[in-house]
């Protein structure tokens, strides 16, 4: 049989496009902001990950040219070997010292991150517990991995307890959770993971990719606004968010992070994170350290836009955090709603299954630091009006 034969049979994306449904790949020619020209018009942006808003912010900017003109472009080489800058050193100090960690490790991006510190860590014999729901590349981790994986339903504290008692006392074992959920916006109950965790001699590790920058004291992250920070062993992290950049990291003990460093395959056998990358991570990092307020004004546009969603009638998850889903149920008129938004104007990403359950598609809206609350409100007016027109209604169950 044909290896590709499974690449033609595939047309589940030319039946989208065919029906003006593909919401996927589109073209941004501006600056990633509260405001942006896709494809040749304004559109409202909702759908980013740019919590702080710092891809624009000026200092942030200066950073980036800074570094180009000092460092080029590439580090052509791995950390083990030539691509080691000051730059590097200065972000891994910087961001150990914000966390409340003794050591950090800088990786290319963070799907990355959870690719080397997992594989690293989890070896032959030894067990790894996932919350369904967290990220891809959790999973994927898990599965280069040589230990073995297991499943809790979703922030389901009795499953992982009935998870962790089916660990041999003679296996290494490590819990793993999301600590903000991307699709939903929920936060994981750490506090009991951490119980859960001590109480059968279980590692904890939290990937803070959607928590820094949102939660904790000045945007620390999940284990800070729980105060948990000495129960979280390892943190993991990305510079696509709240930091600007591309990139992401491990924050741990010193010996760990040592033998990440050196155990750790996409780690050793990848380039280093390039000079402006690092250099806008570090910059986006101090303009957090000297602007804690960032975190309130995001959580203060977030709560705007749900009171104002929720006044008007509109089905959403409800959250502390700048992740908004709105309800739409089933895929081709979530895919329906989308494509009108955008027409109006105002991104919103589909999340679709296998993203969601079957049934519980979403309109994932995320909220930055630098809206205001008059952009808000106009995508709100267009967002209630277009739901009008639809009839939106939970499945029976």
């Amino acid at each position: 049989m044909d290896l590709f034969k499974k690449c033609f049979d595939f047309t589940k994306a030319d039946d989208l496009r065919a029906a003006g449904l593909f919401p996927y790949f589109r073209e941004l020619q501006s600056r990633q902001d509260t405001e942006v020209i896709m494809e040749g018009k304004r559109r409202i942006m909702l759908g980013s990950n740019n919590y702080l808003g710092l891809t624009t912010n000026p200092e942030v900017m200066a950073a980036a040219r800074k570094a180009l003109d000092e460092y080029g472009t590439g580090c052509s080489g791995s950390r083990l070997l030539n691509g080691t800058l000051i730059l590097h050193q200065e972000f891994e100090r910087e961001m150990a010292e914000f966390l409340g960690k003794e050591d950090v490790v800088t990786f290319s991006t963070g799907f990355q991150s959870n690719l080397g510190i997992i594989s690293a860590l989890v070896g032959m014999g030894d067990y790894v517990i996932c919350d369904r729901e967290n990220h891809a590349s959790i999973y994927d981790a898990c599965k280069l991995s040589y230990g073995k994986m297991l499943r809790f339903r979703h922030n389901d504290m009795d499953e992982l307890e009935t998870q962790l008692k089916k660990v041999p006392e003679s296996a290494g074992c490590l819990v793993v959770t999301d600590g903000v959920f991307s699709m939903g916006g929920d936060i994981a109950n750490l506090p009991e993971i951490c119980r859960l965790a001590k109480k059968y001699g279980a590692r904890v590790m939290v990937d803070d990719a959607h928590g820094l920058g949102i939660l904790g004291k000045g945007g620390r992250g999940t284990a800070s606004h729980f105060g948990l920070e000495d129960q979280v062993d390892v943190y993991m992290g990305t510079f696509s968010k709240s930091l600007a950049s591309l990139g992401g990291y491990m924050a741990t003990t010193a010996k760990v992070a040592d033998y990440v460093r050196c155990n750790s395959r996409p780690y050793i056998f990848s380039a280093s994170v390039p000079p402006v990358c690092i250099a806008v991570a570090t910059a986006a990092l101090r303009y957090l350290r000297a602007h804690p307020e960032l975190p309130d004004q995001l959580q203060a546009n977030a709560q705007h836009m749900r009171d104002r969603l929720v006044e008007n009638g509109v089905a959403i998850r409800l959250s502390k955090t700048p992740i908004i889903p709105i309800f739409t149920y089933e895929e081709i008129p979530t895919l329906q709603i989308q494509k009108e938004l955008y027409e109006r104007g105002v991104y919103v990403n589909a999340s679709l299954p296998p993203a969601t359950a079957p049934h519980e598609a979403l309109l994932r809206c995320s909220l930055m630091a630098t809206h205001s609350f008059a952009q808000i409100d106009e995508a709100v007016d267009i967002i209630v009006d277009v739901l009008k027109k639809h009839d939106i209604r939970k499945p029976e169950a």
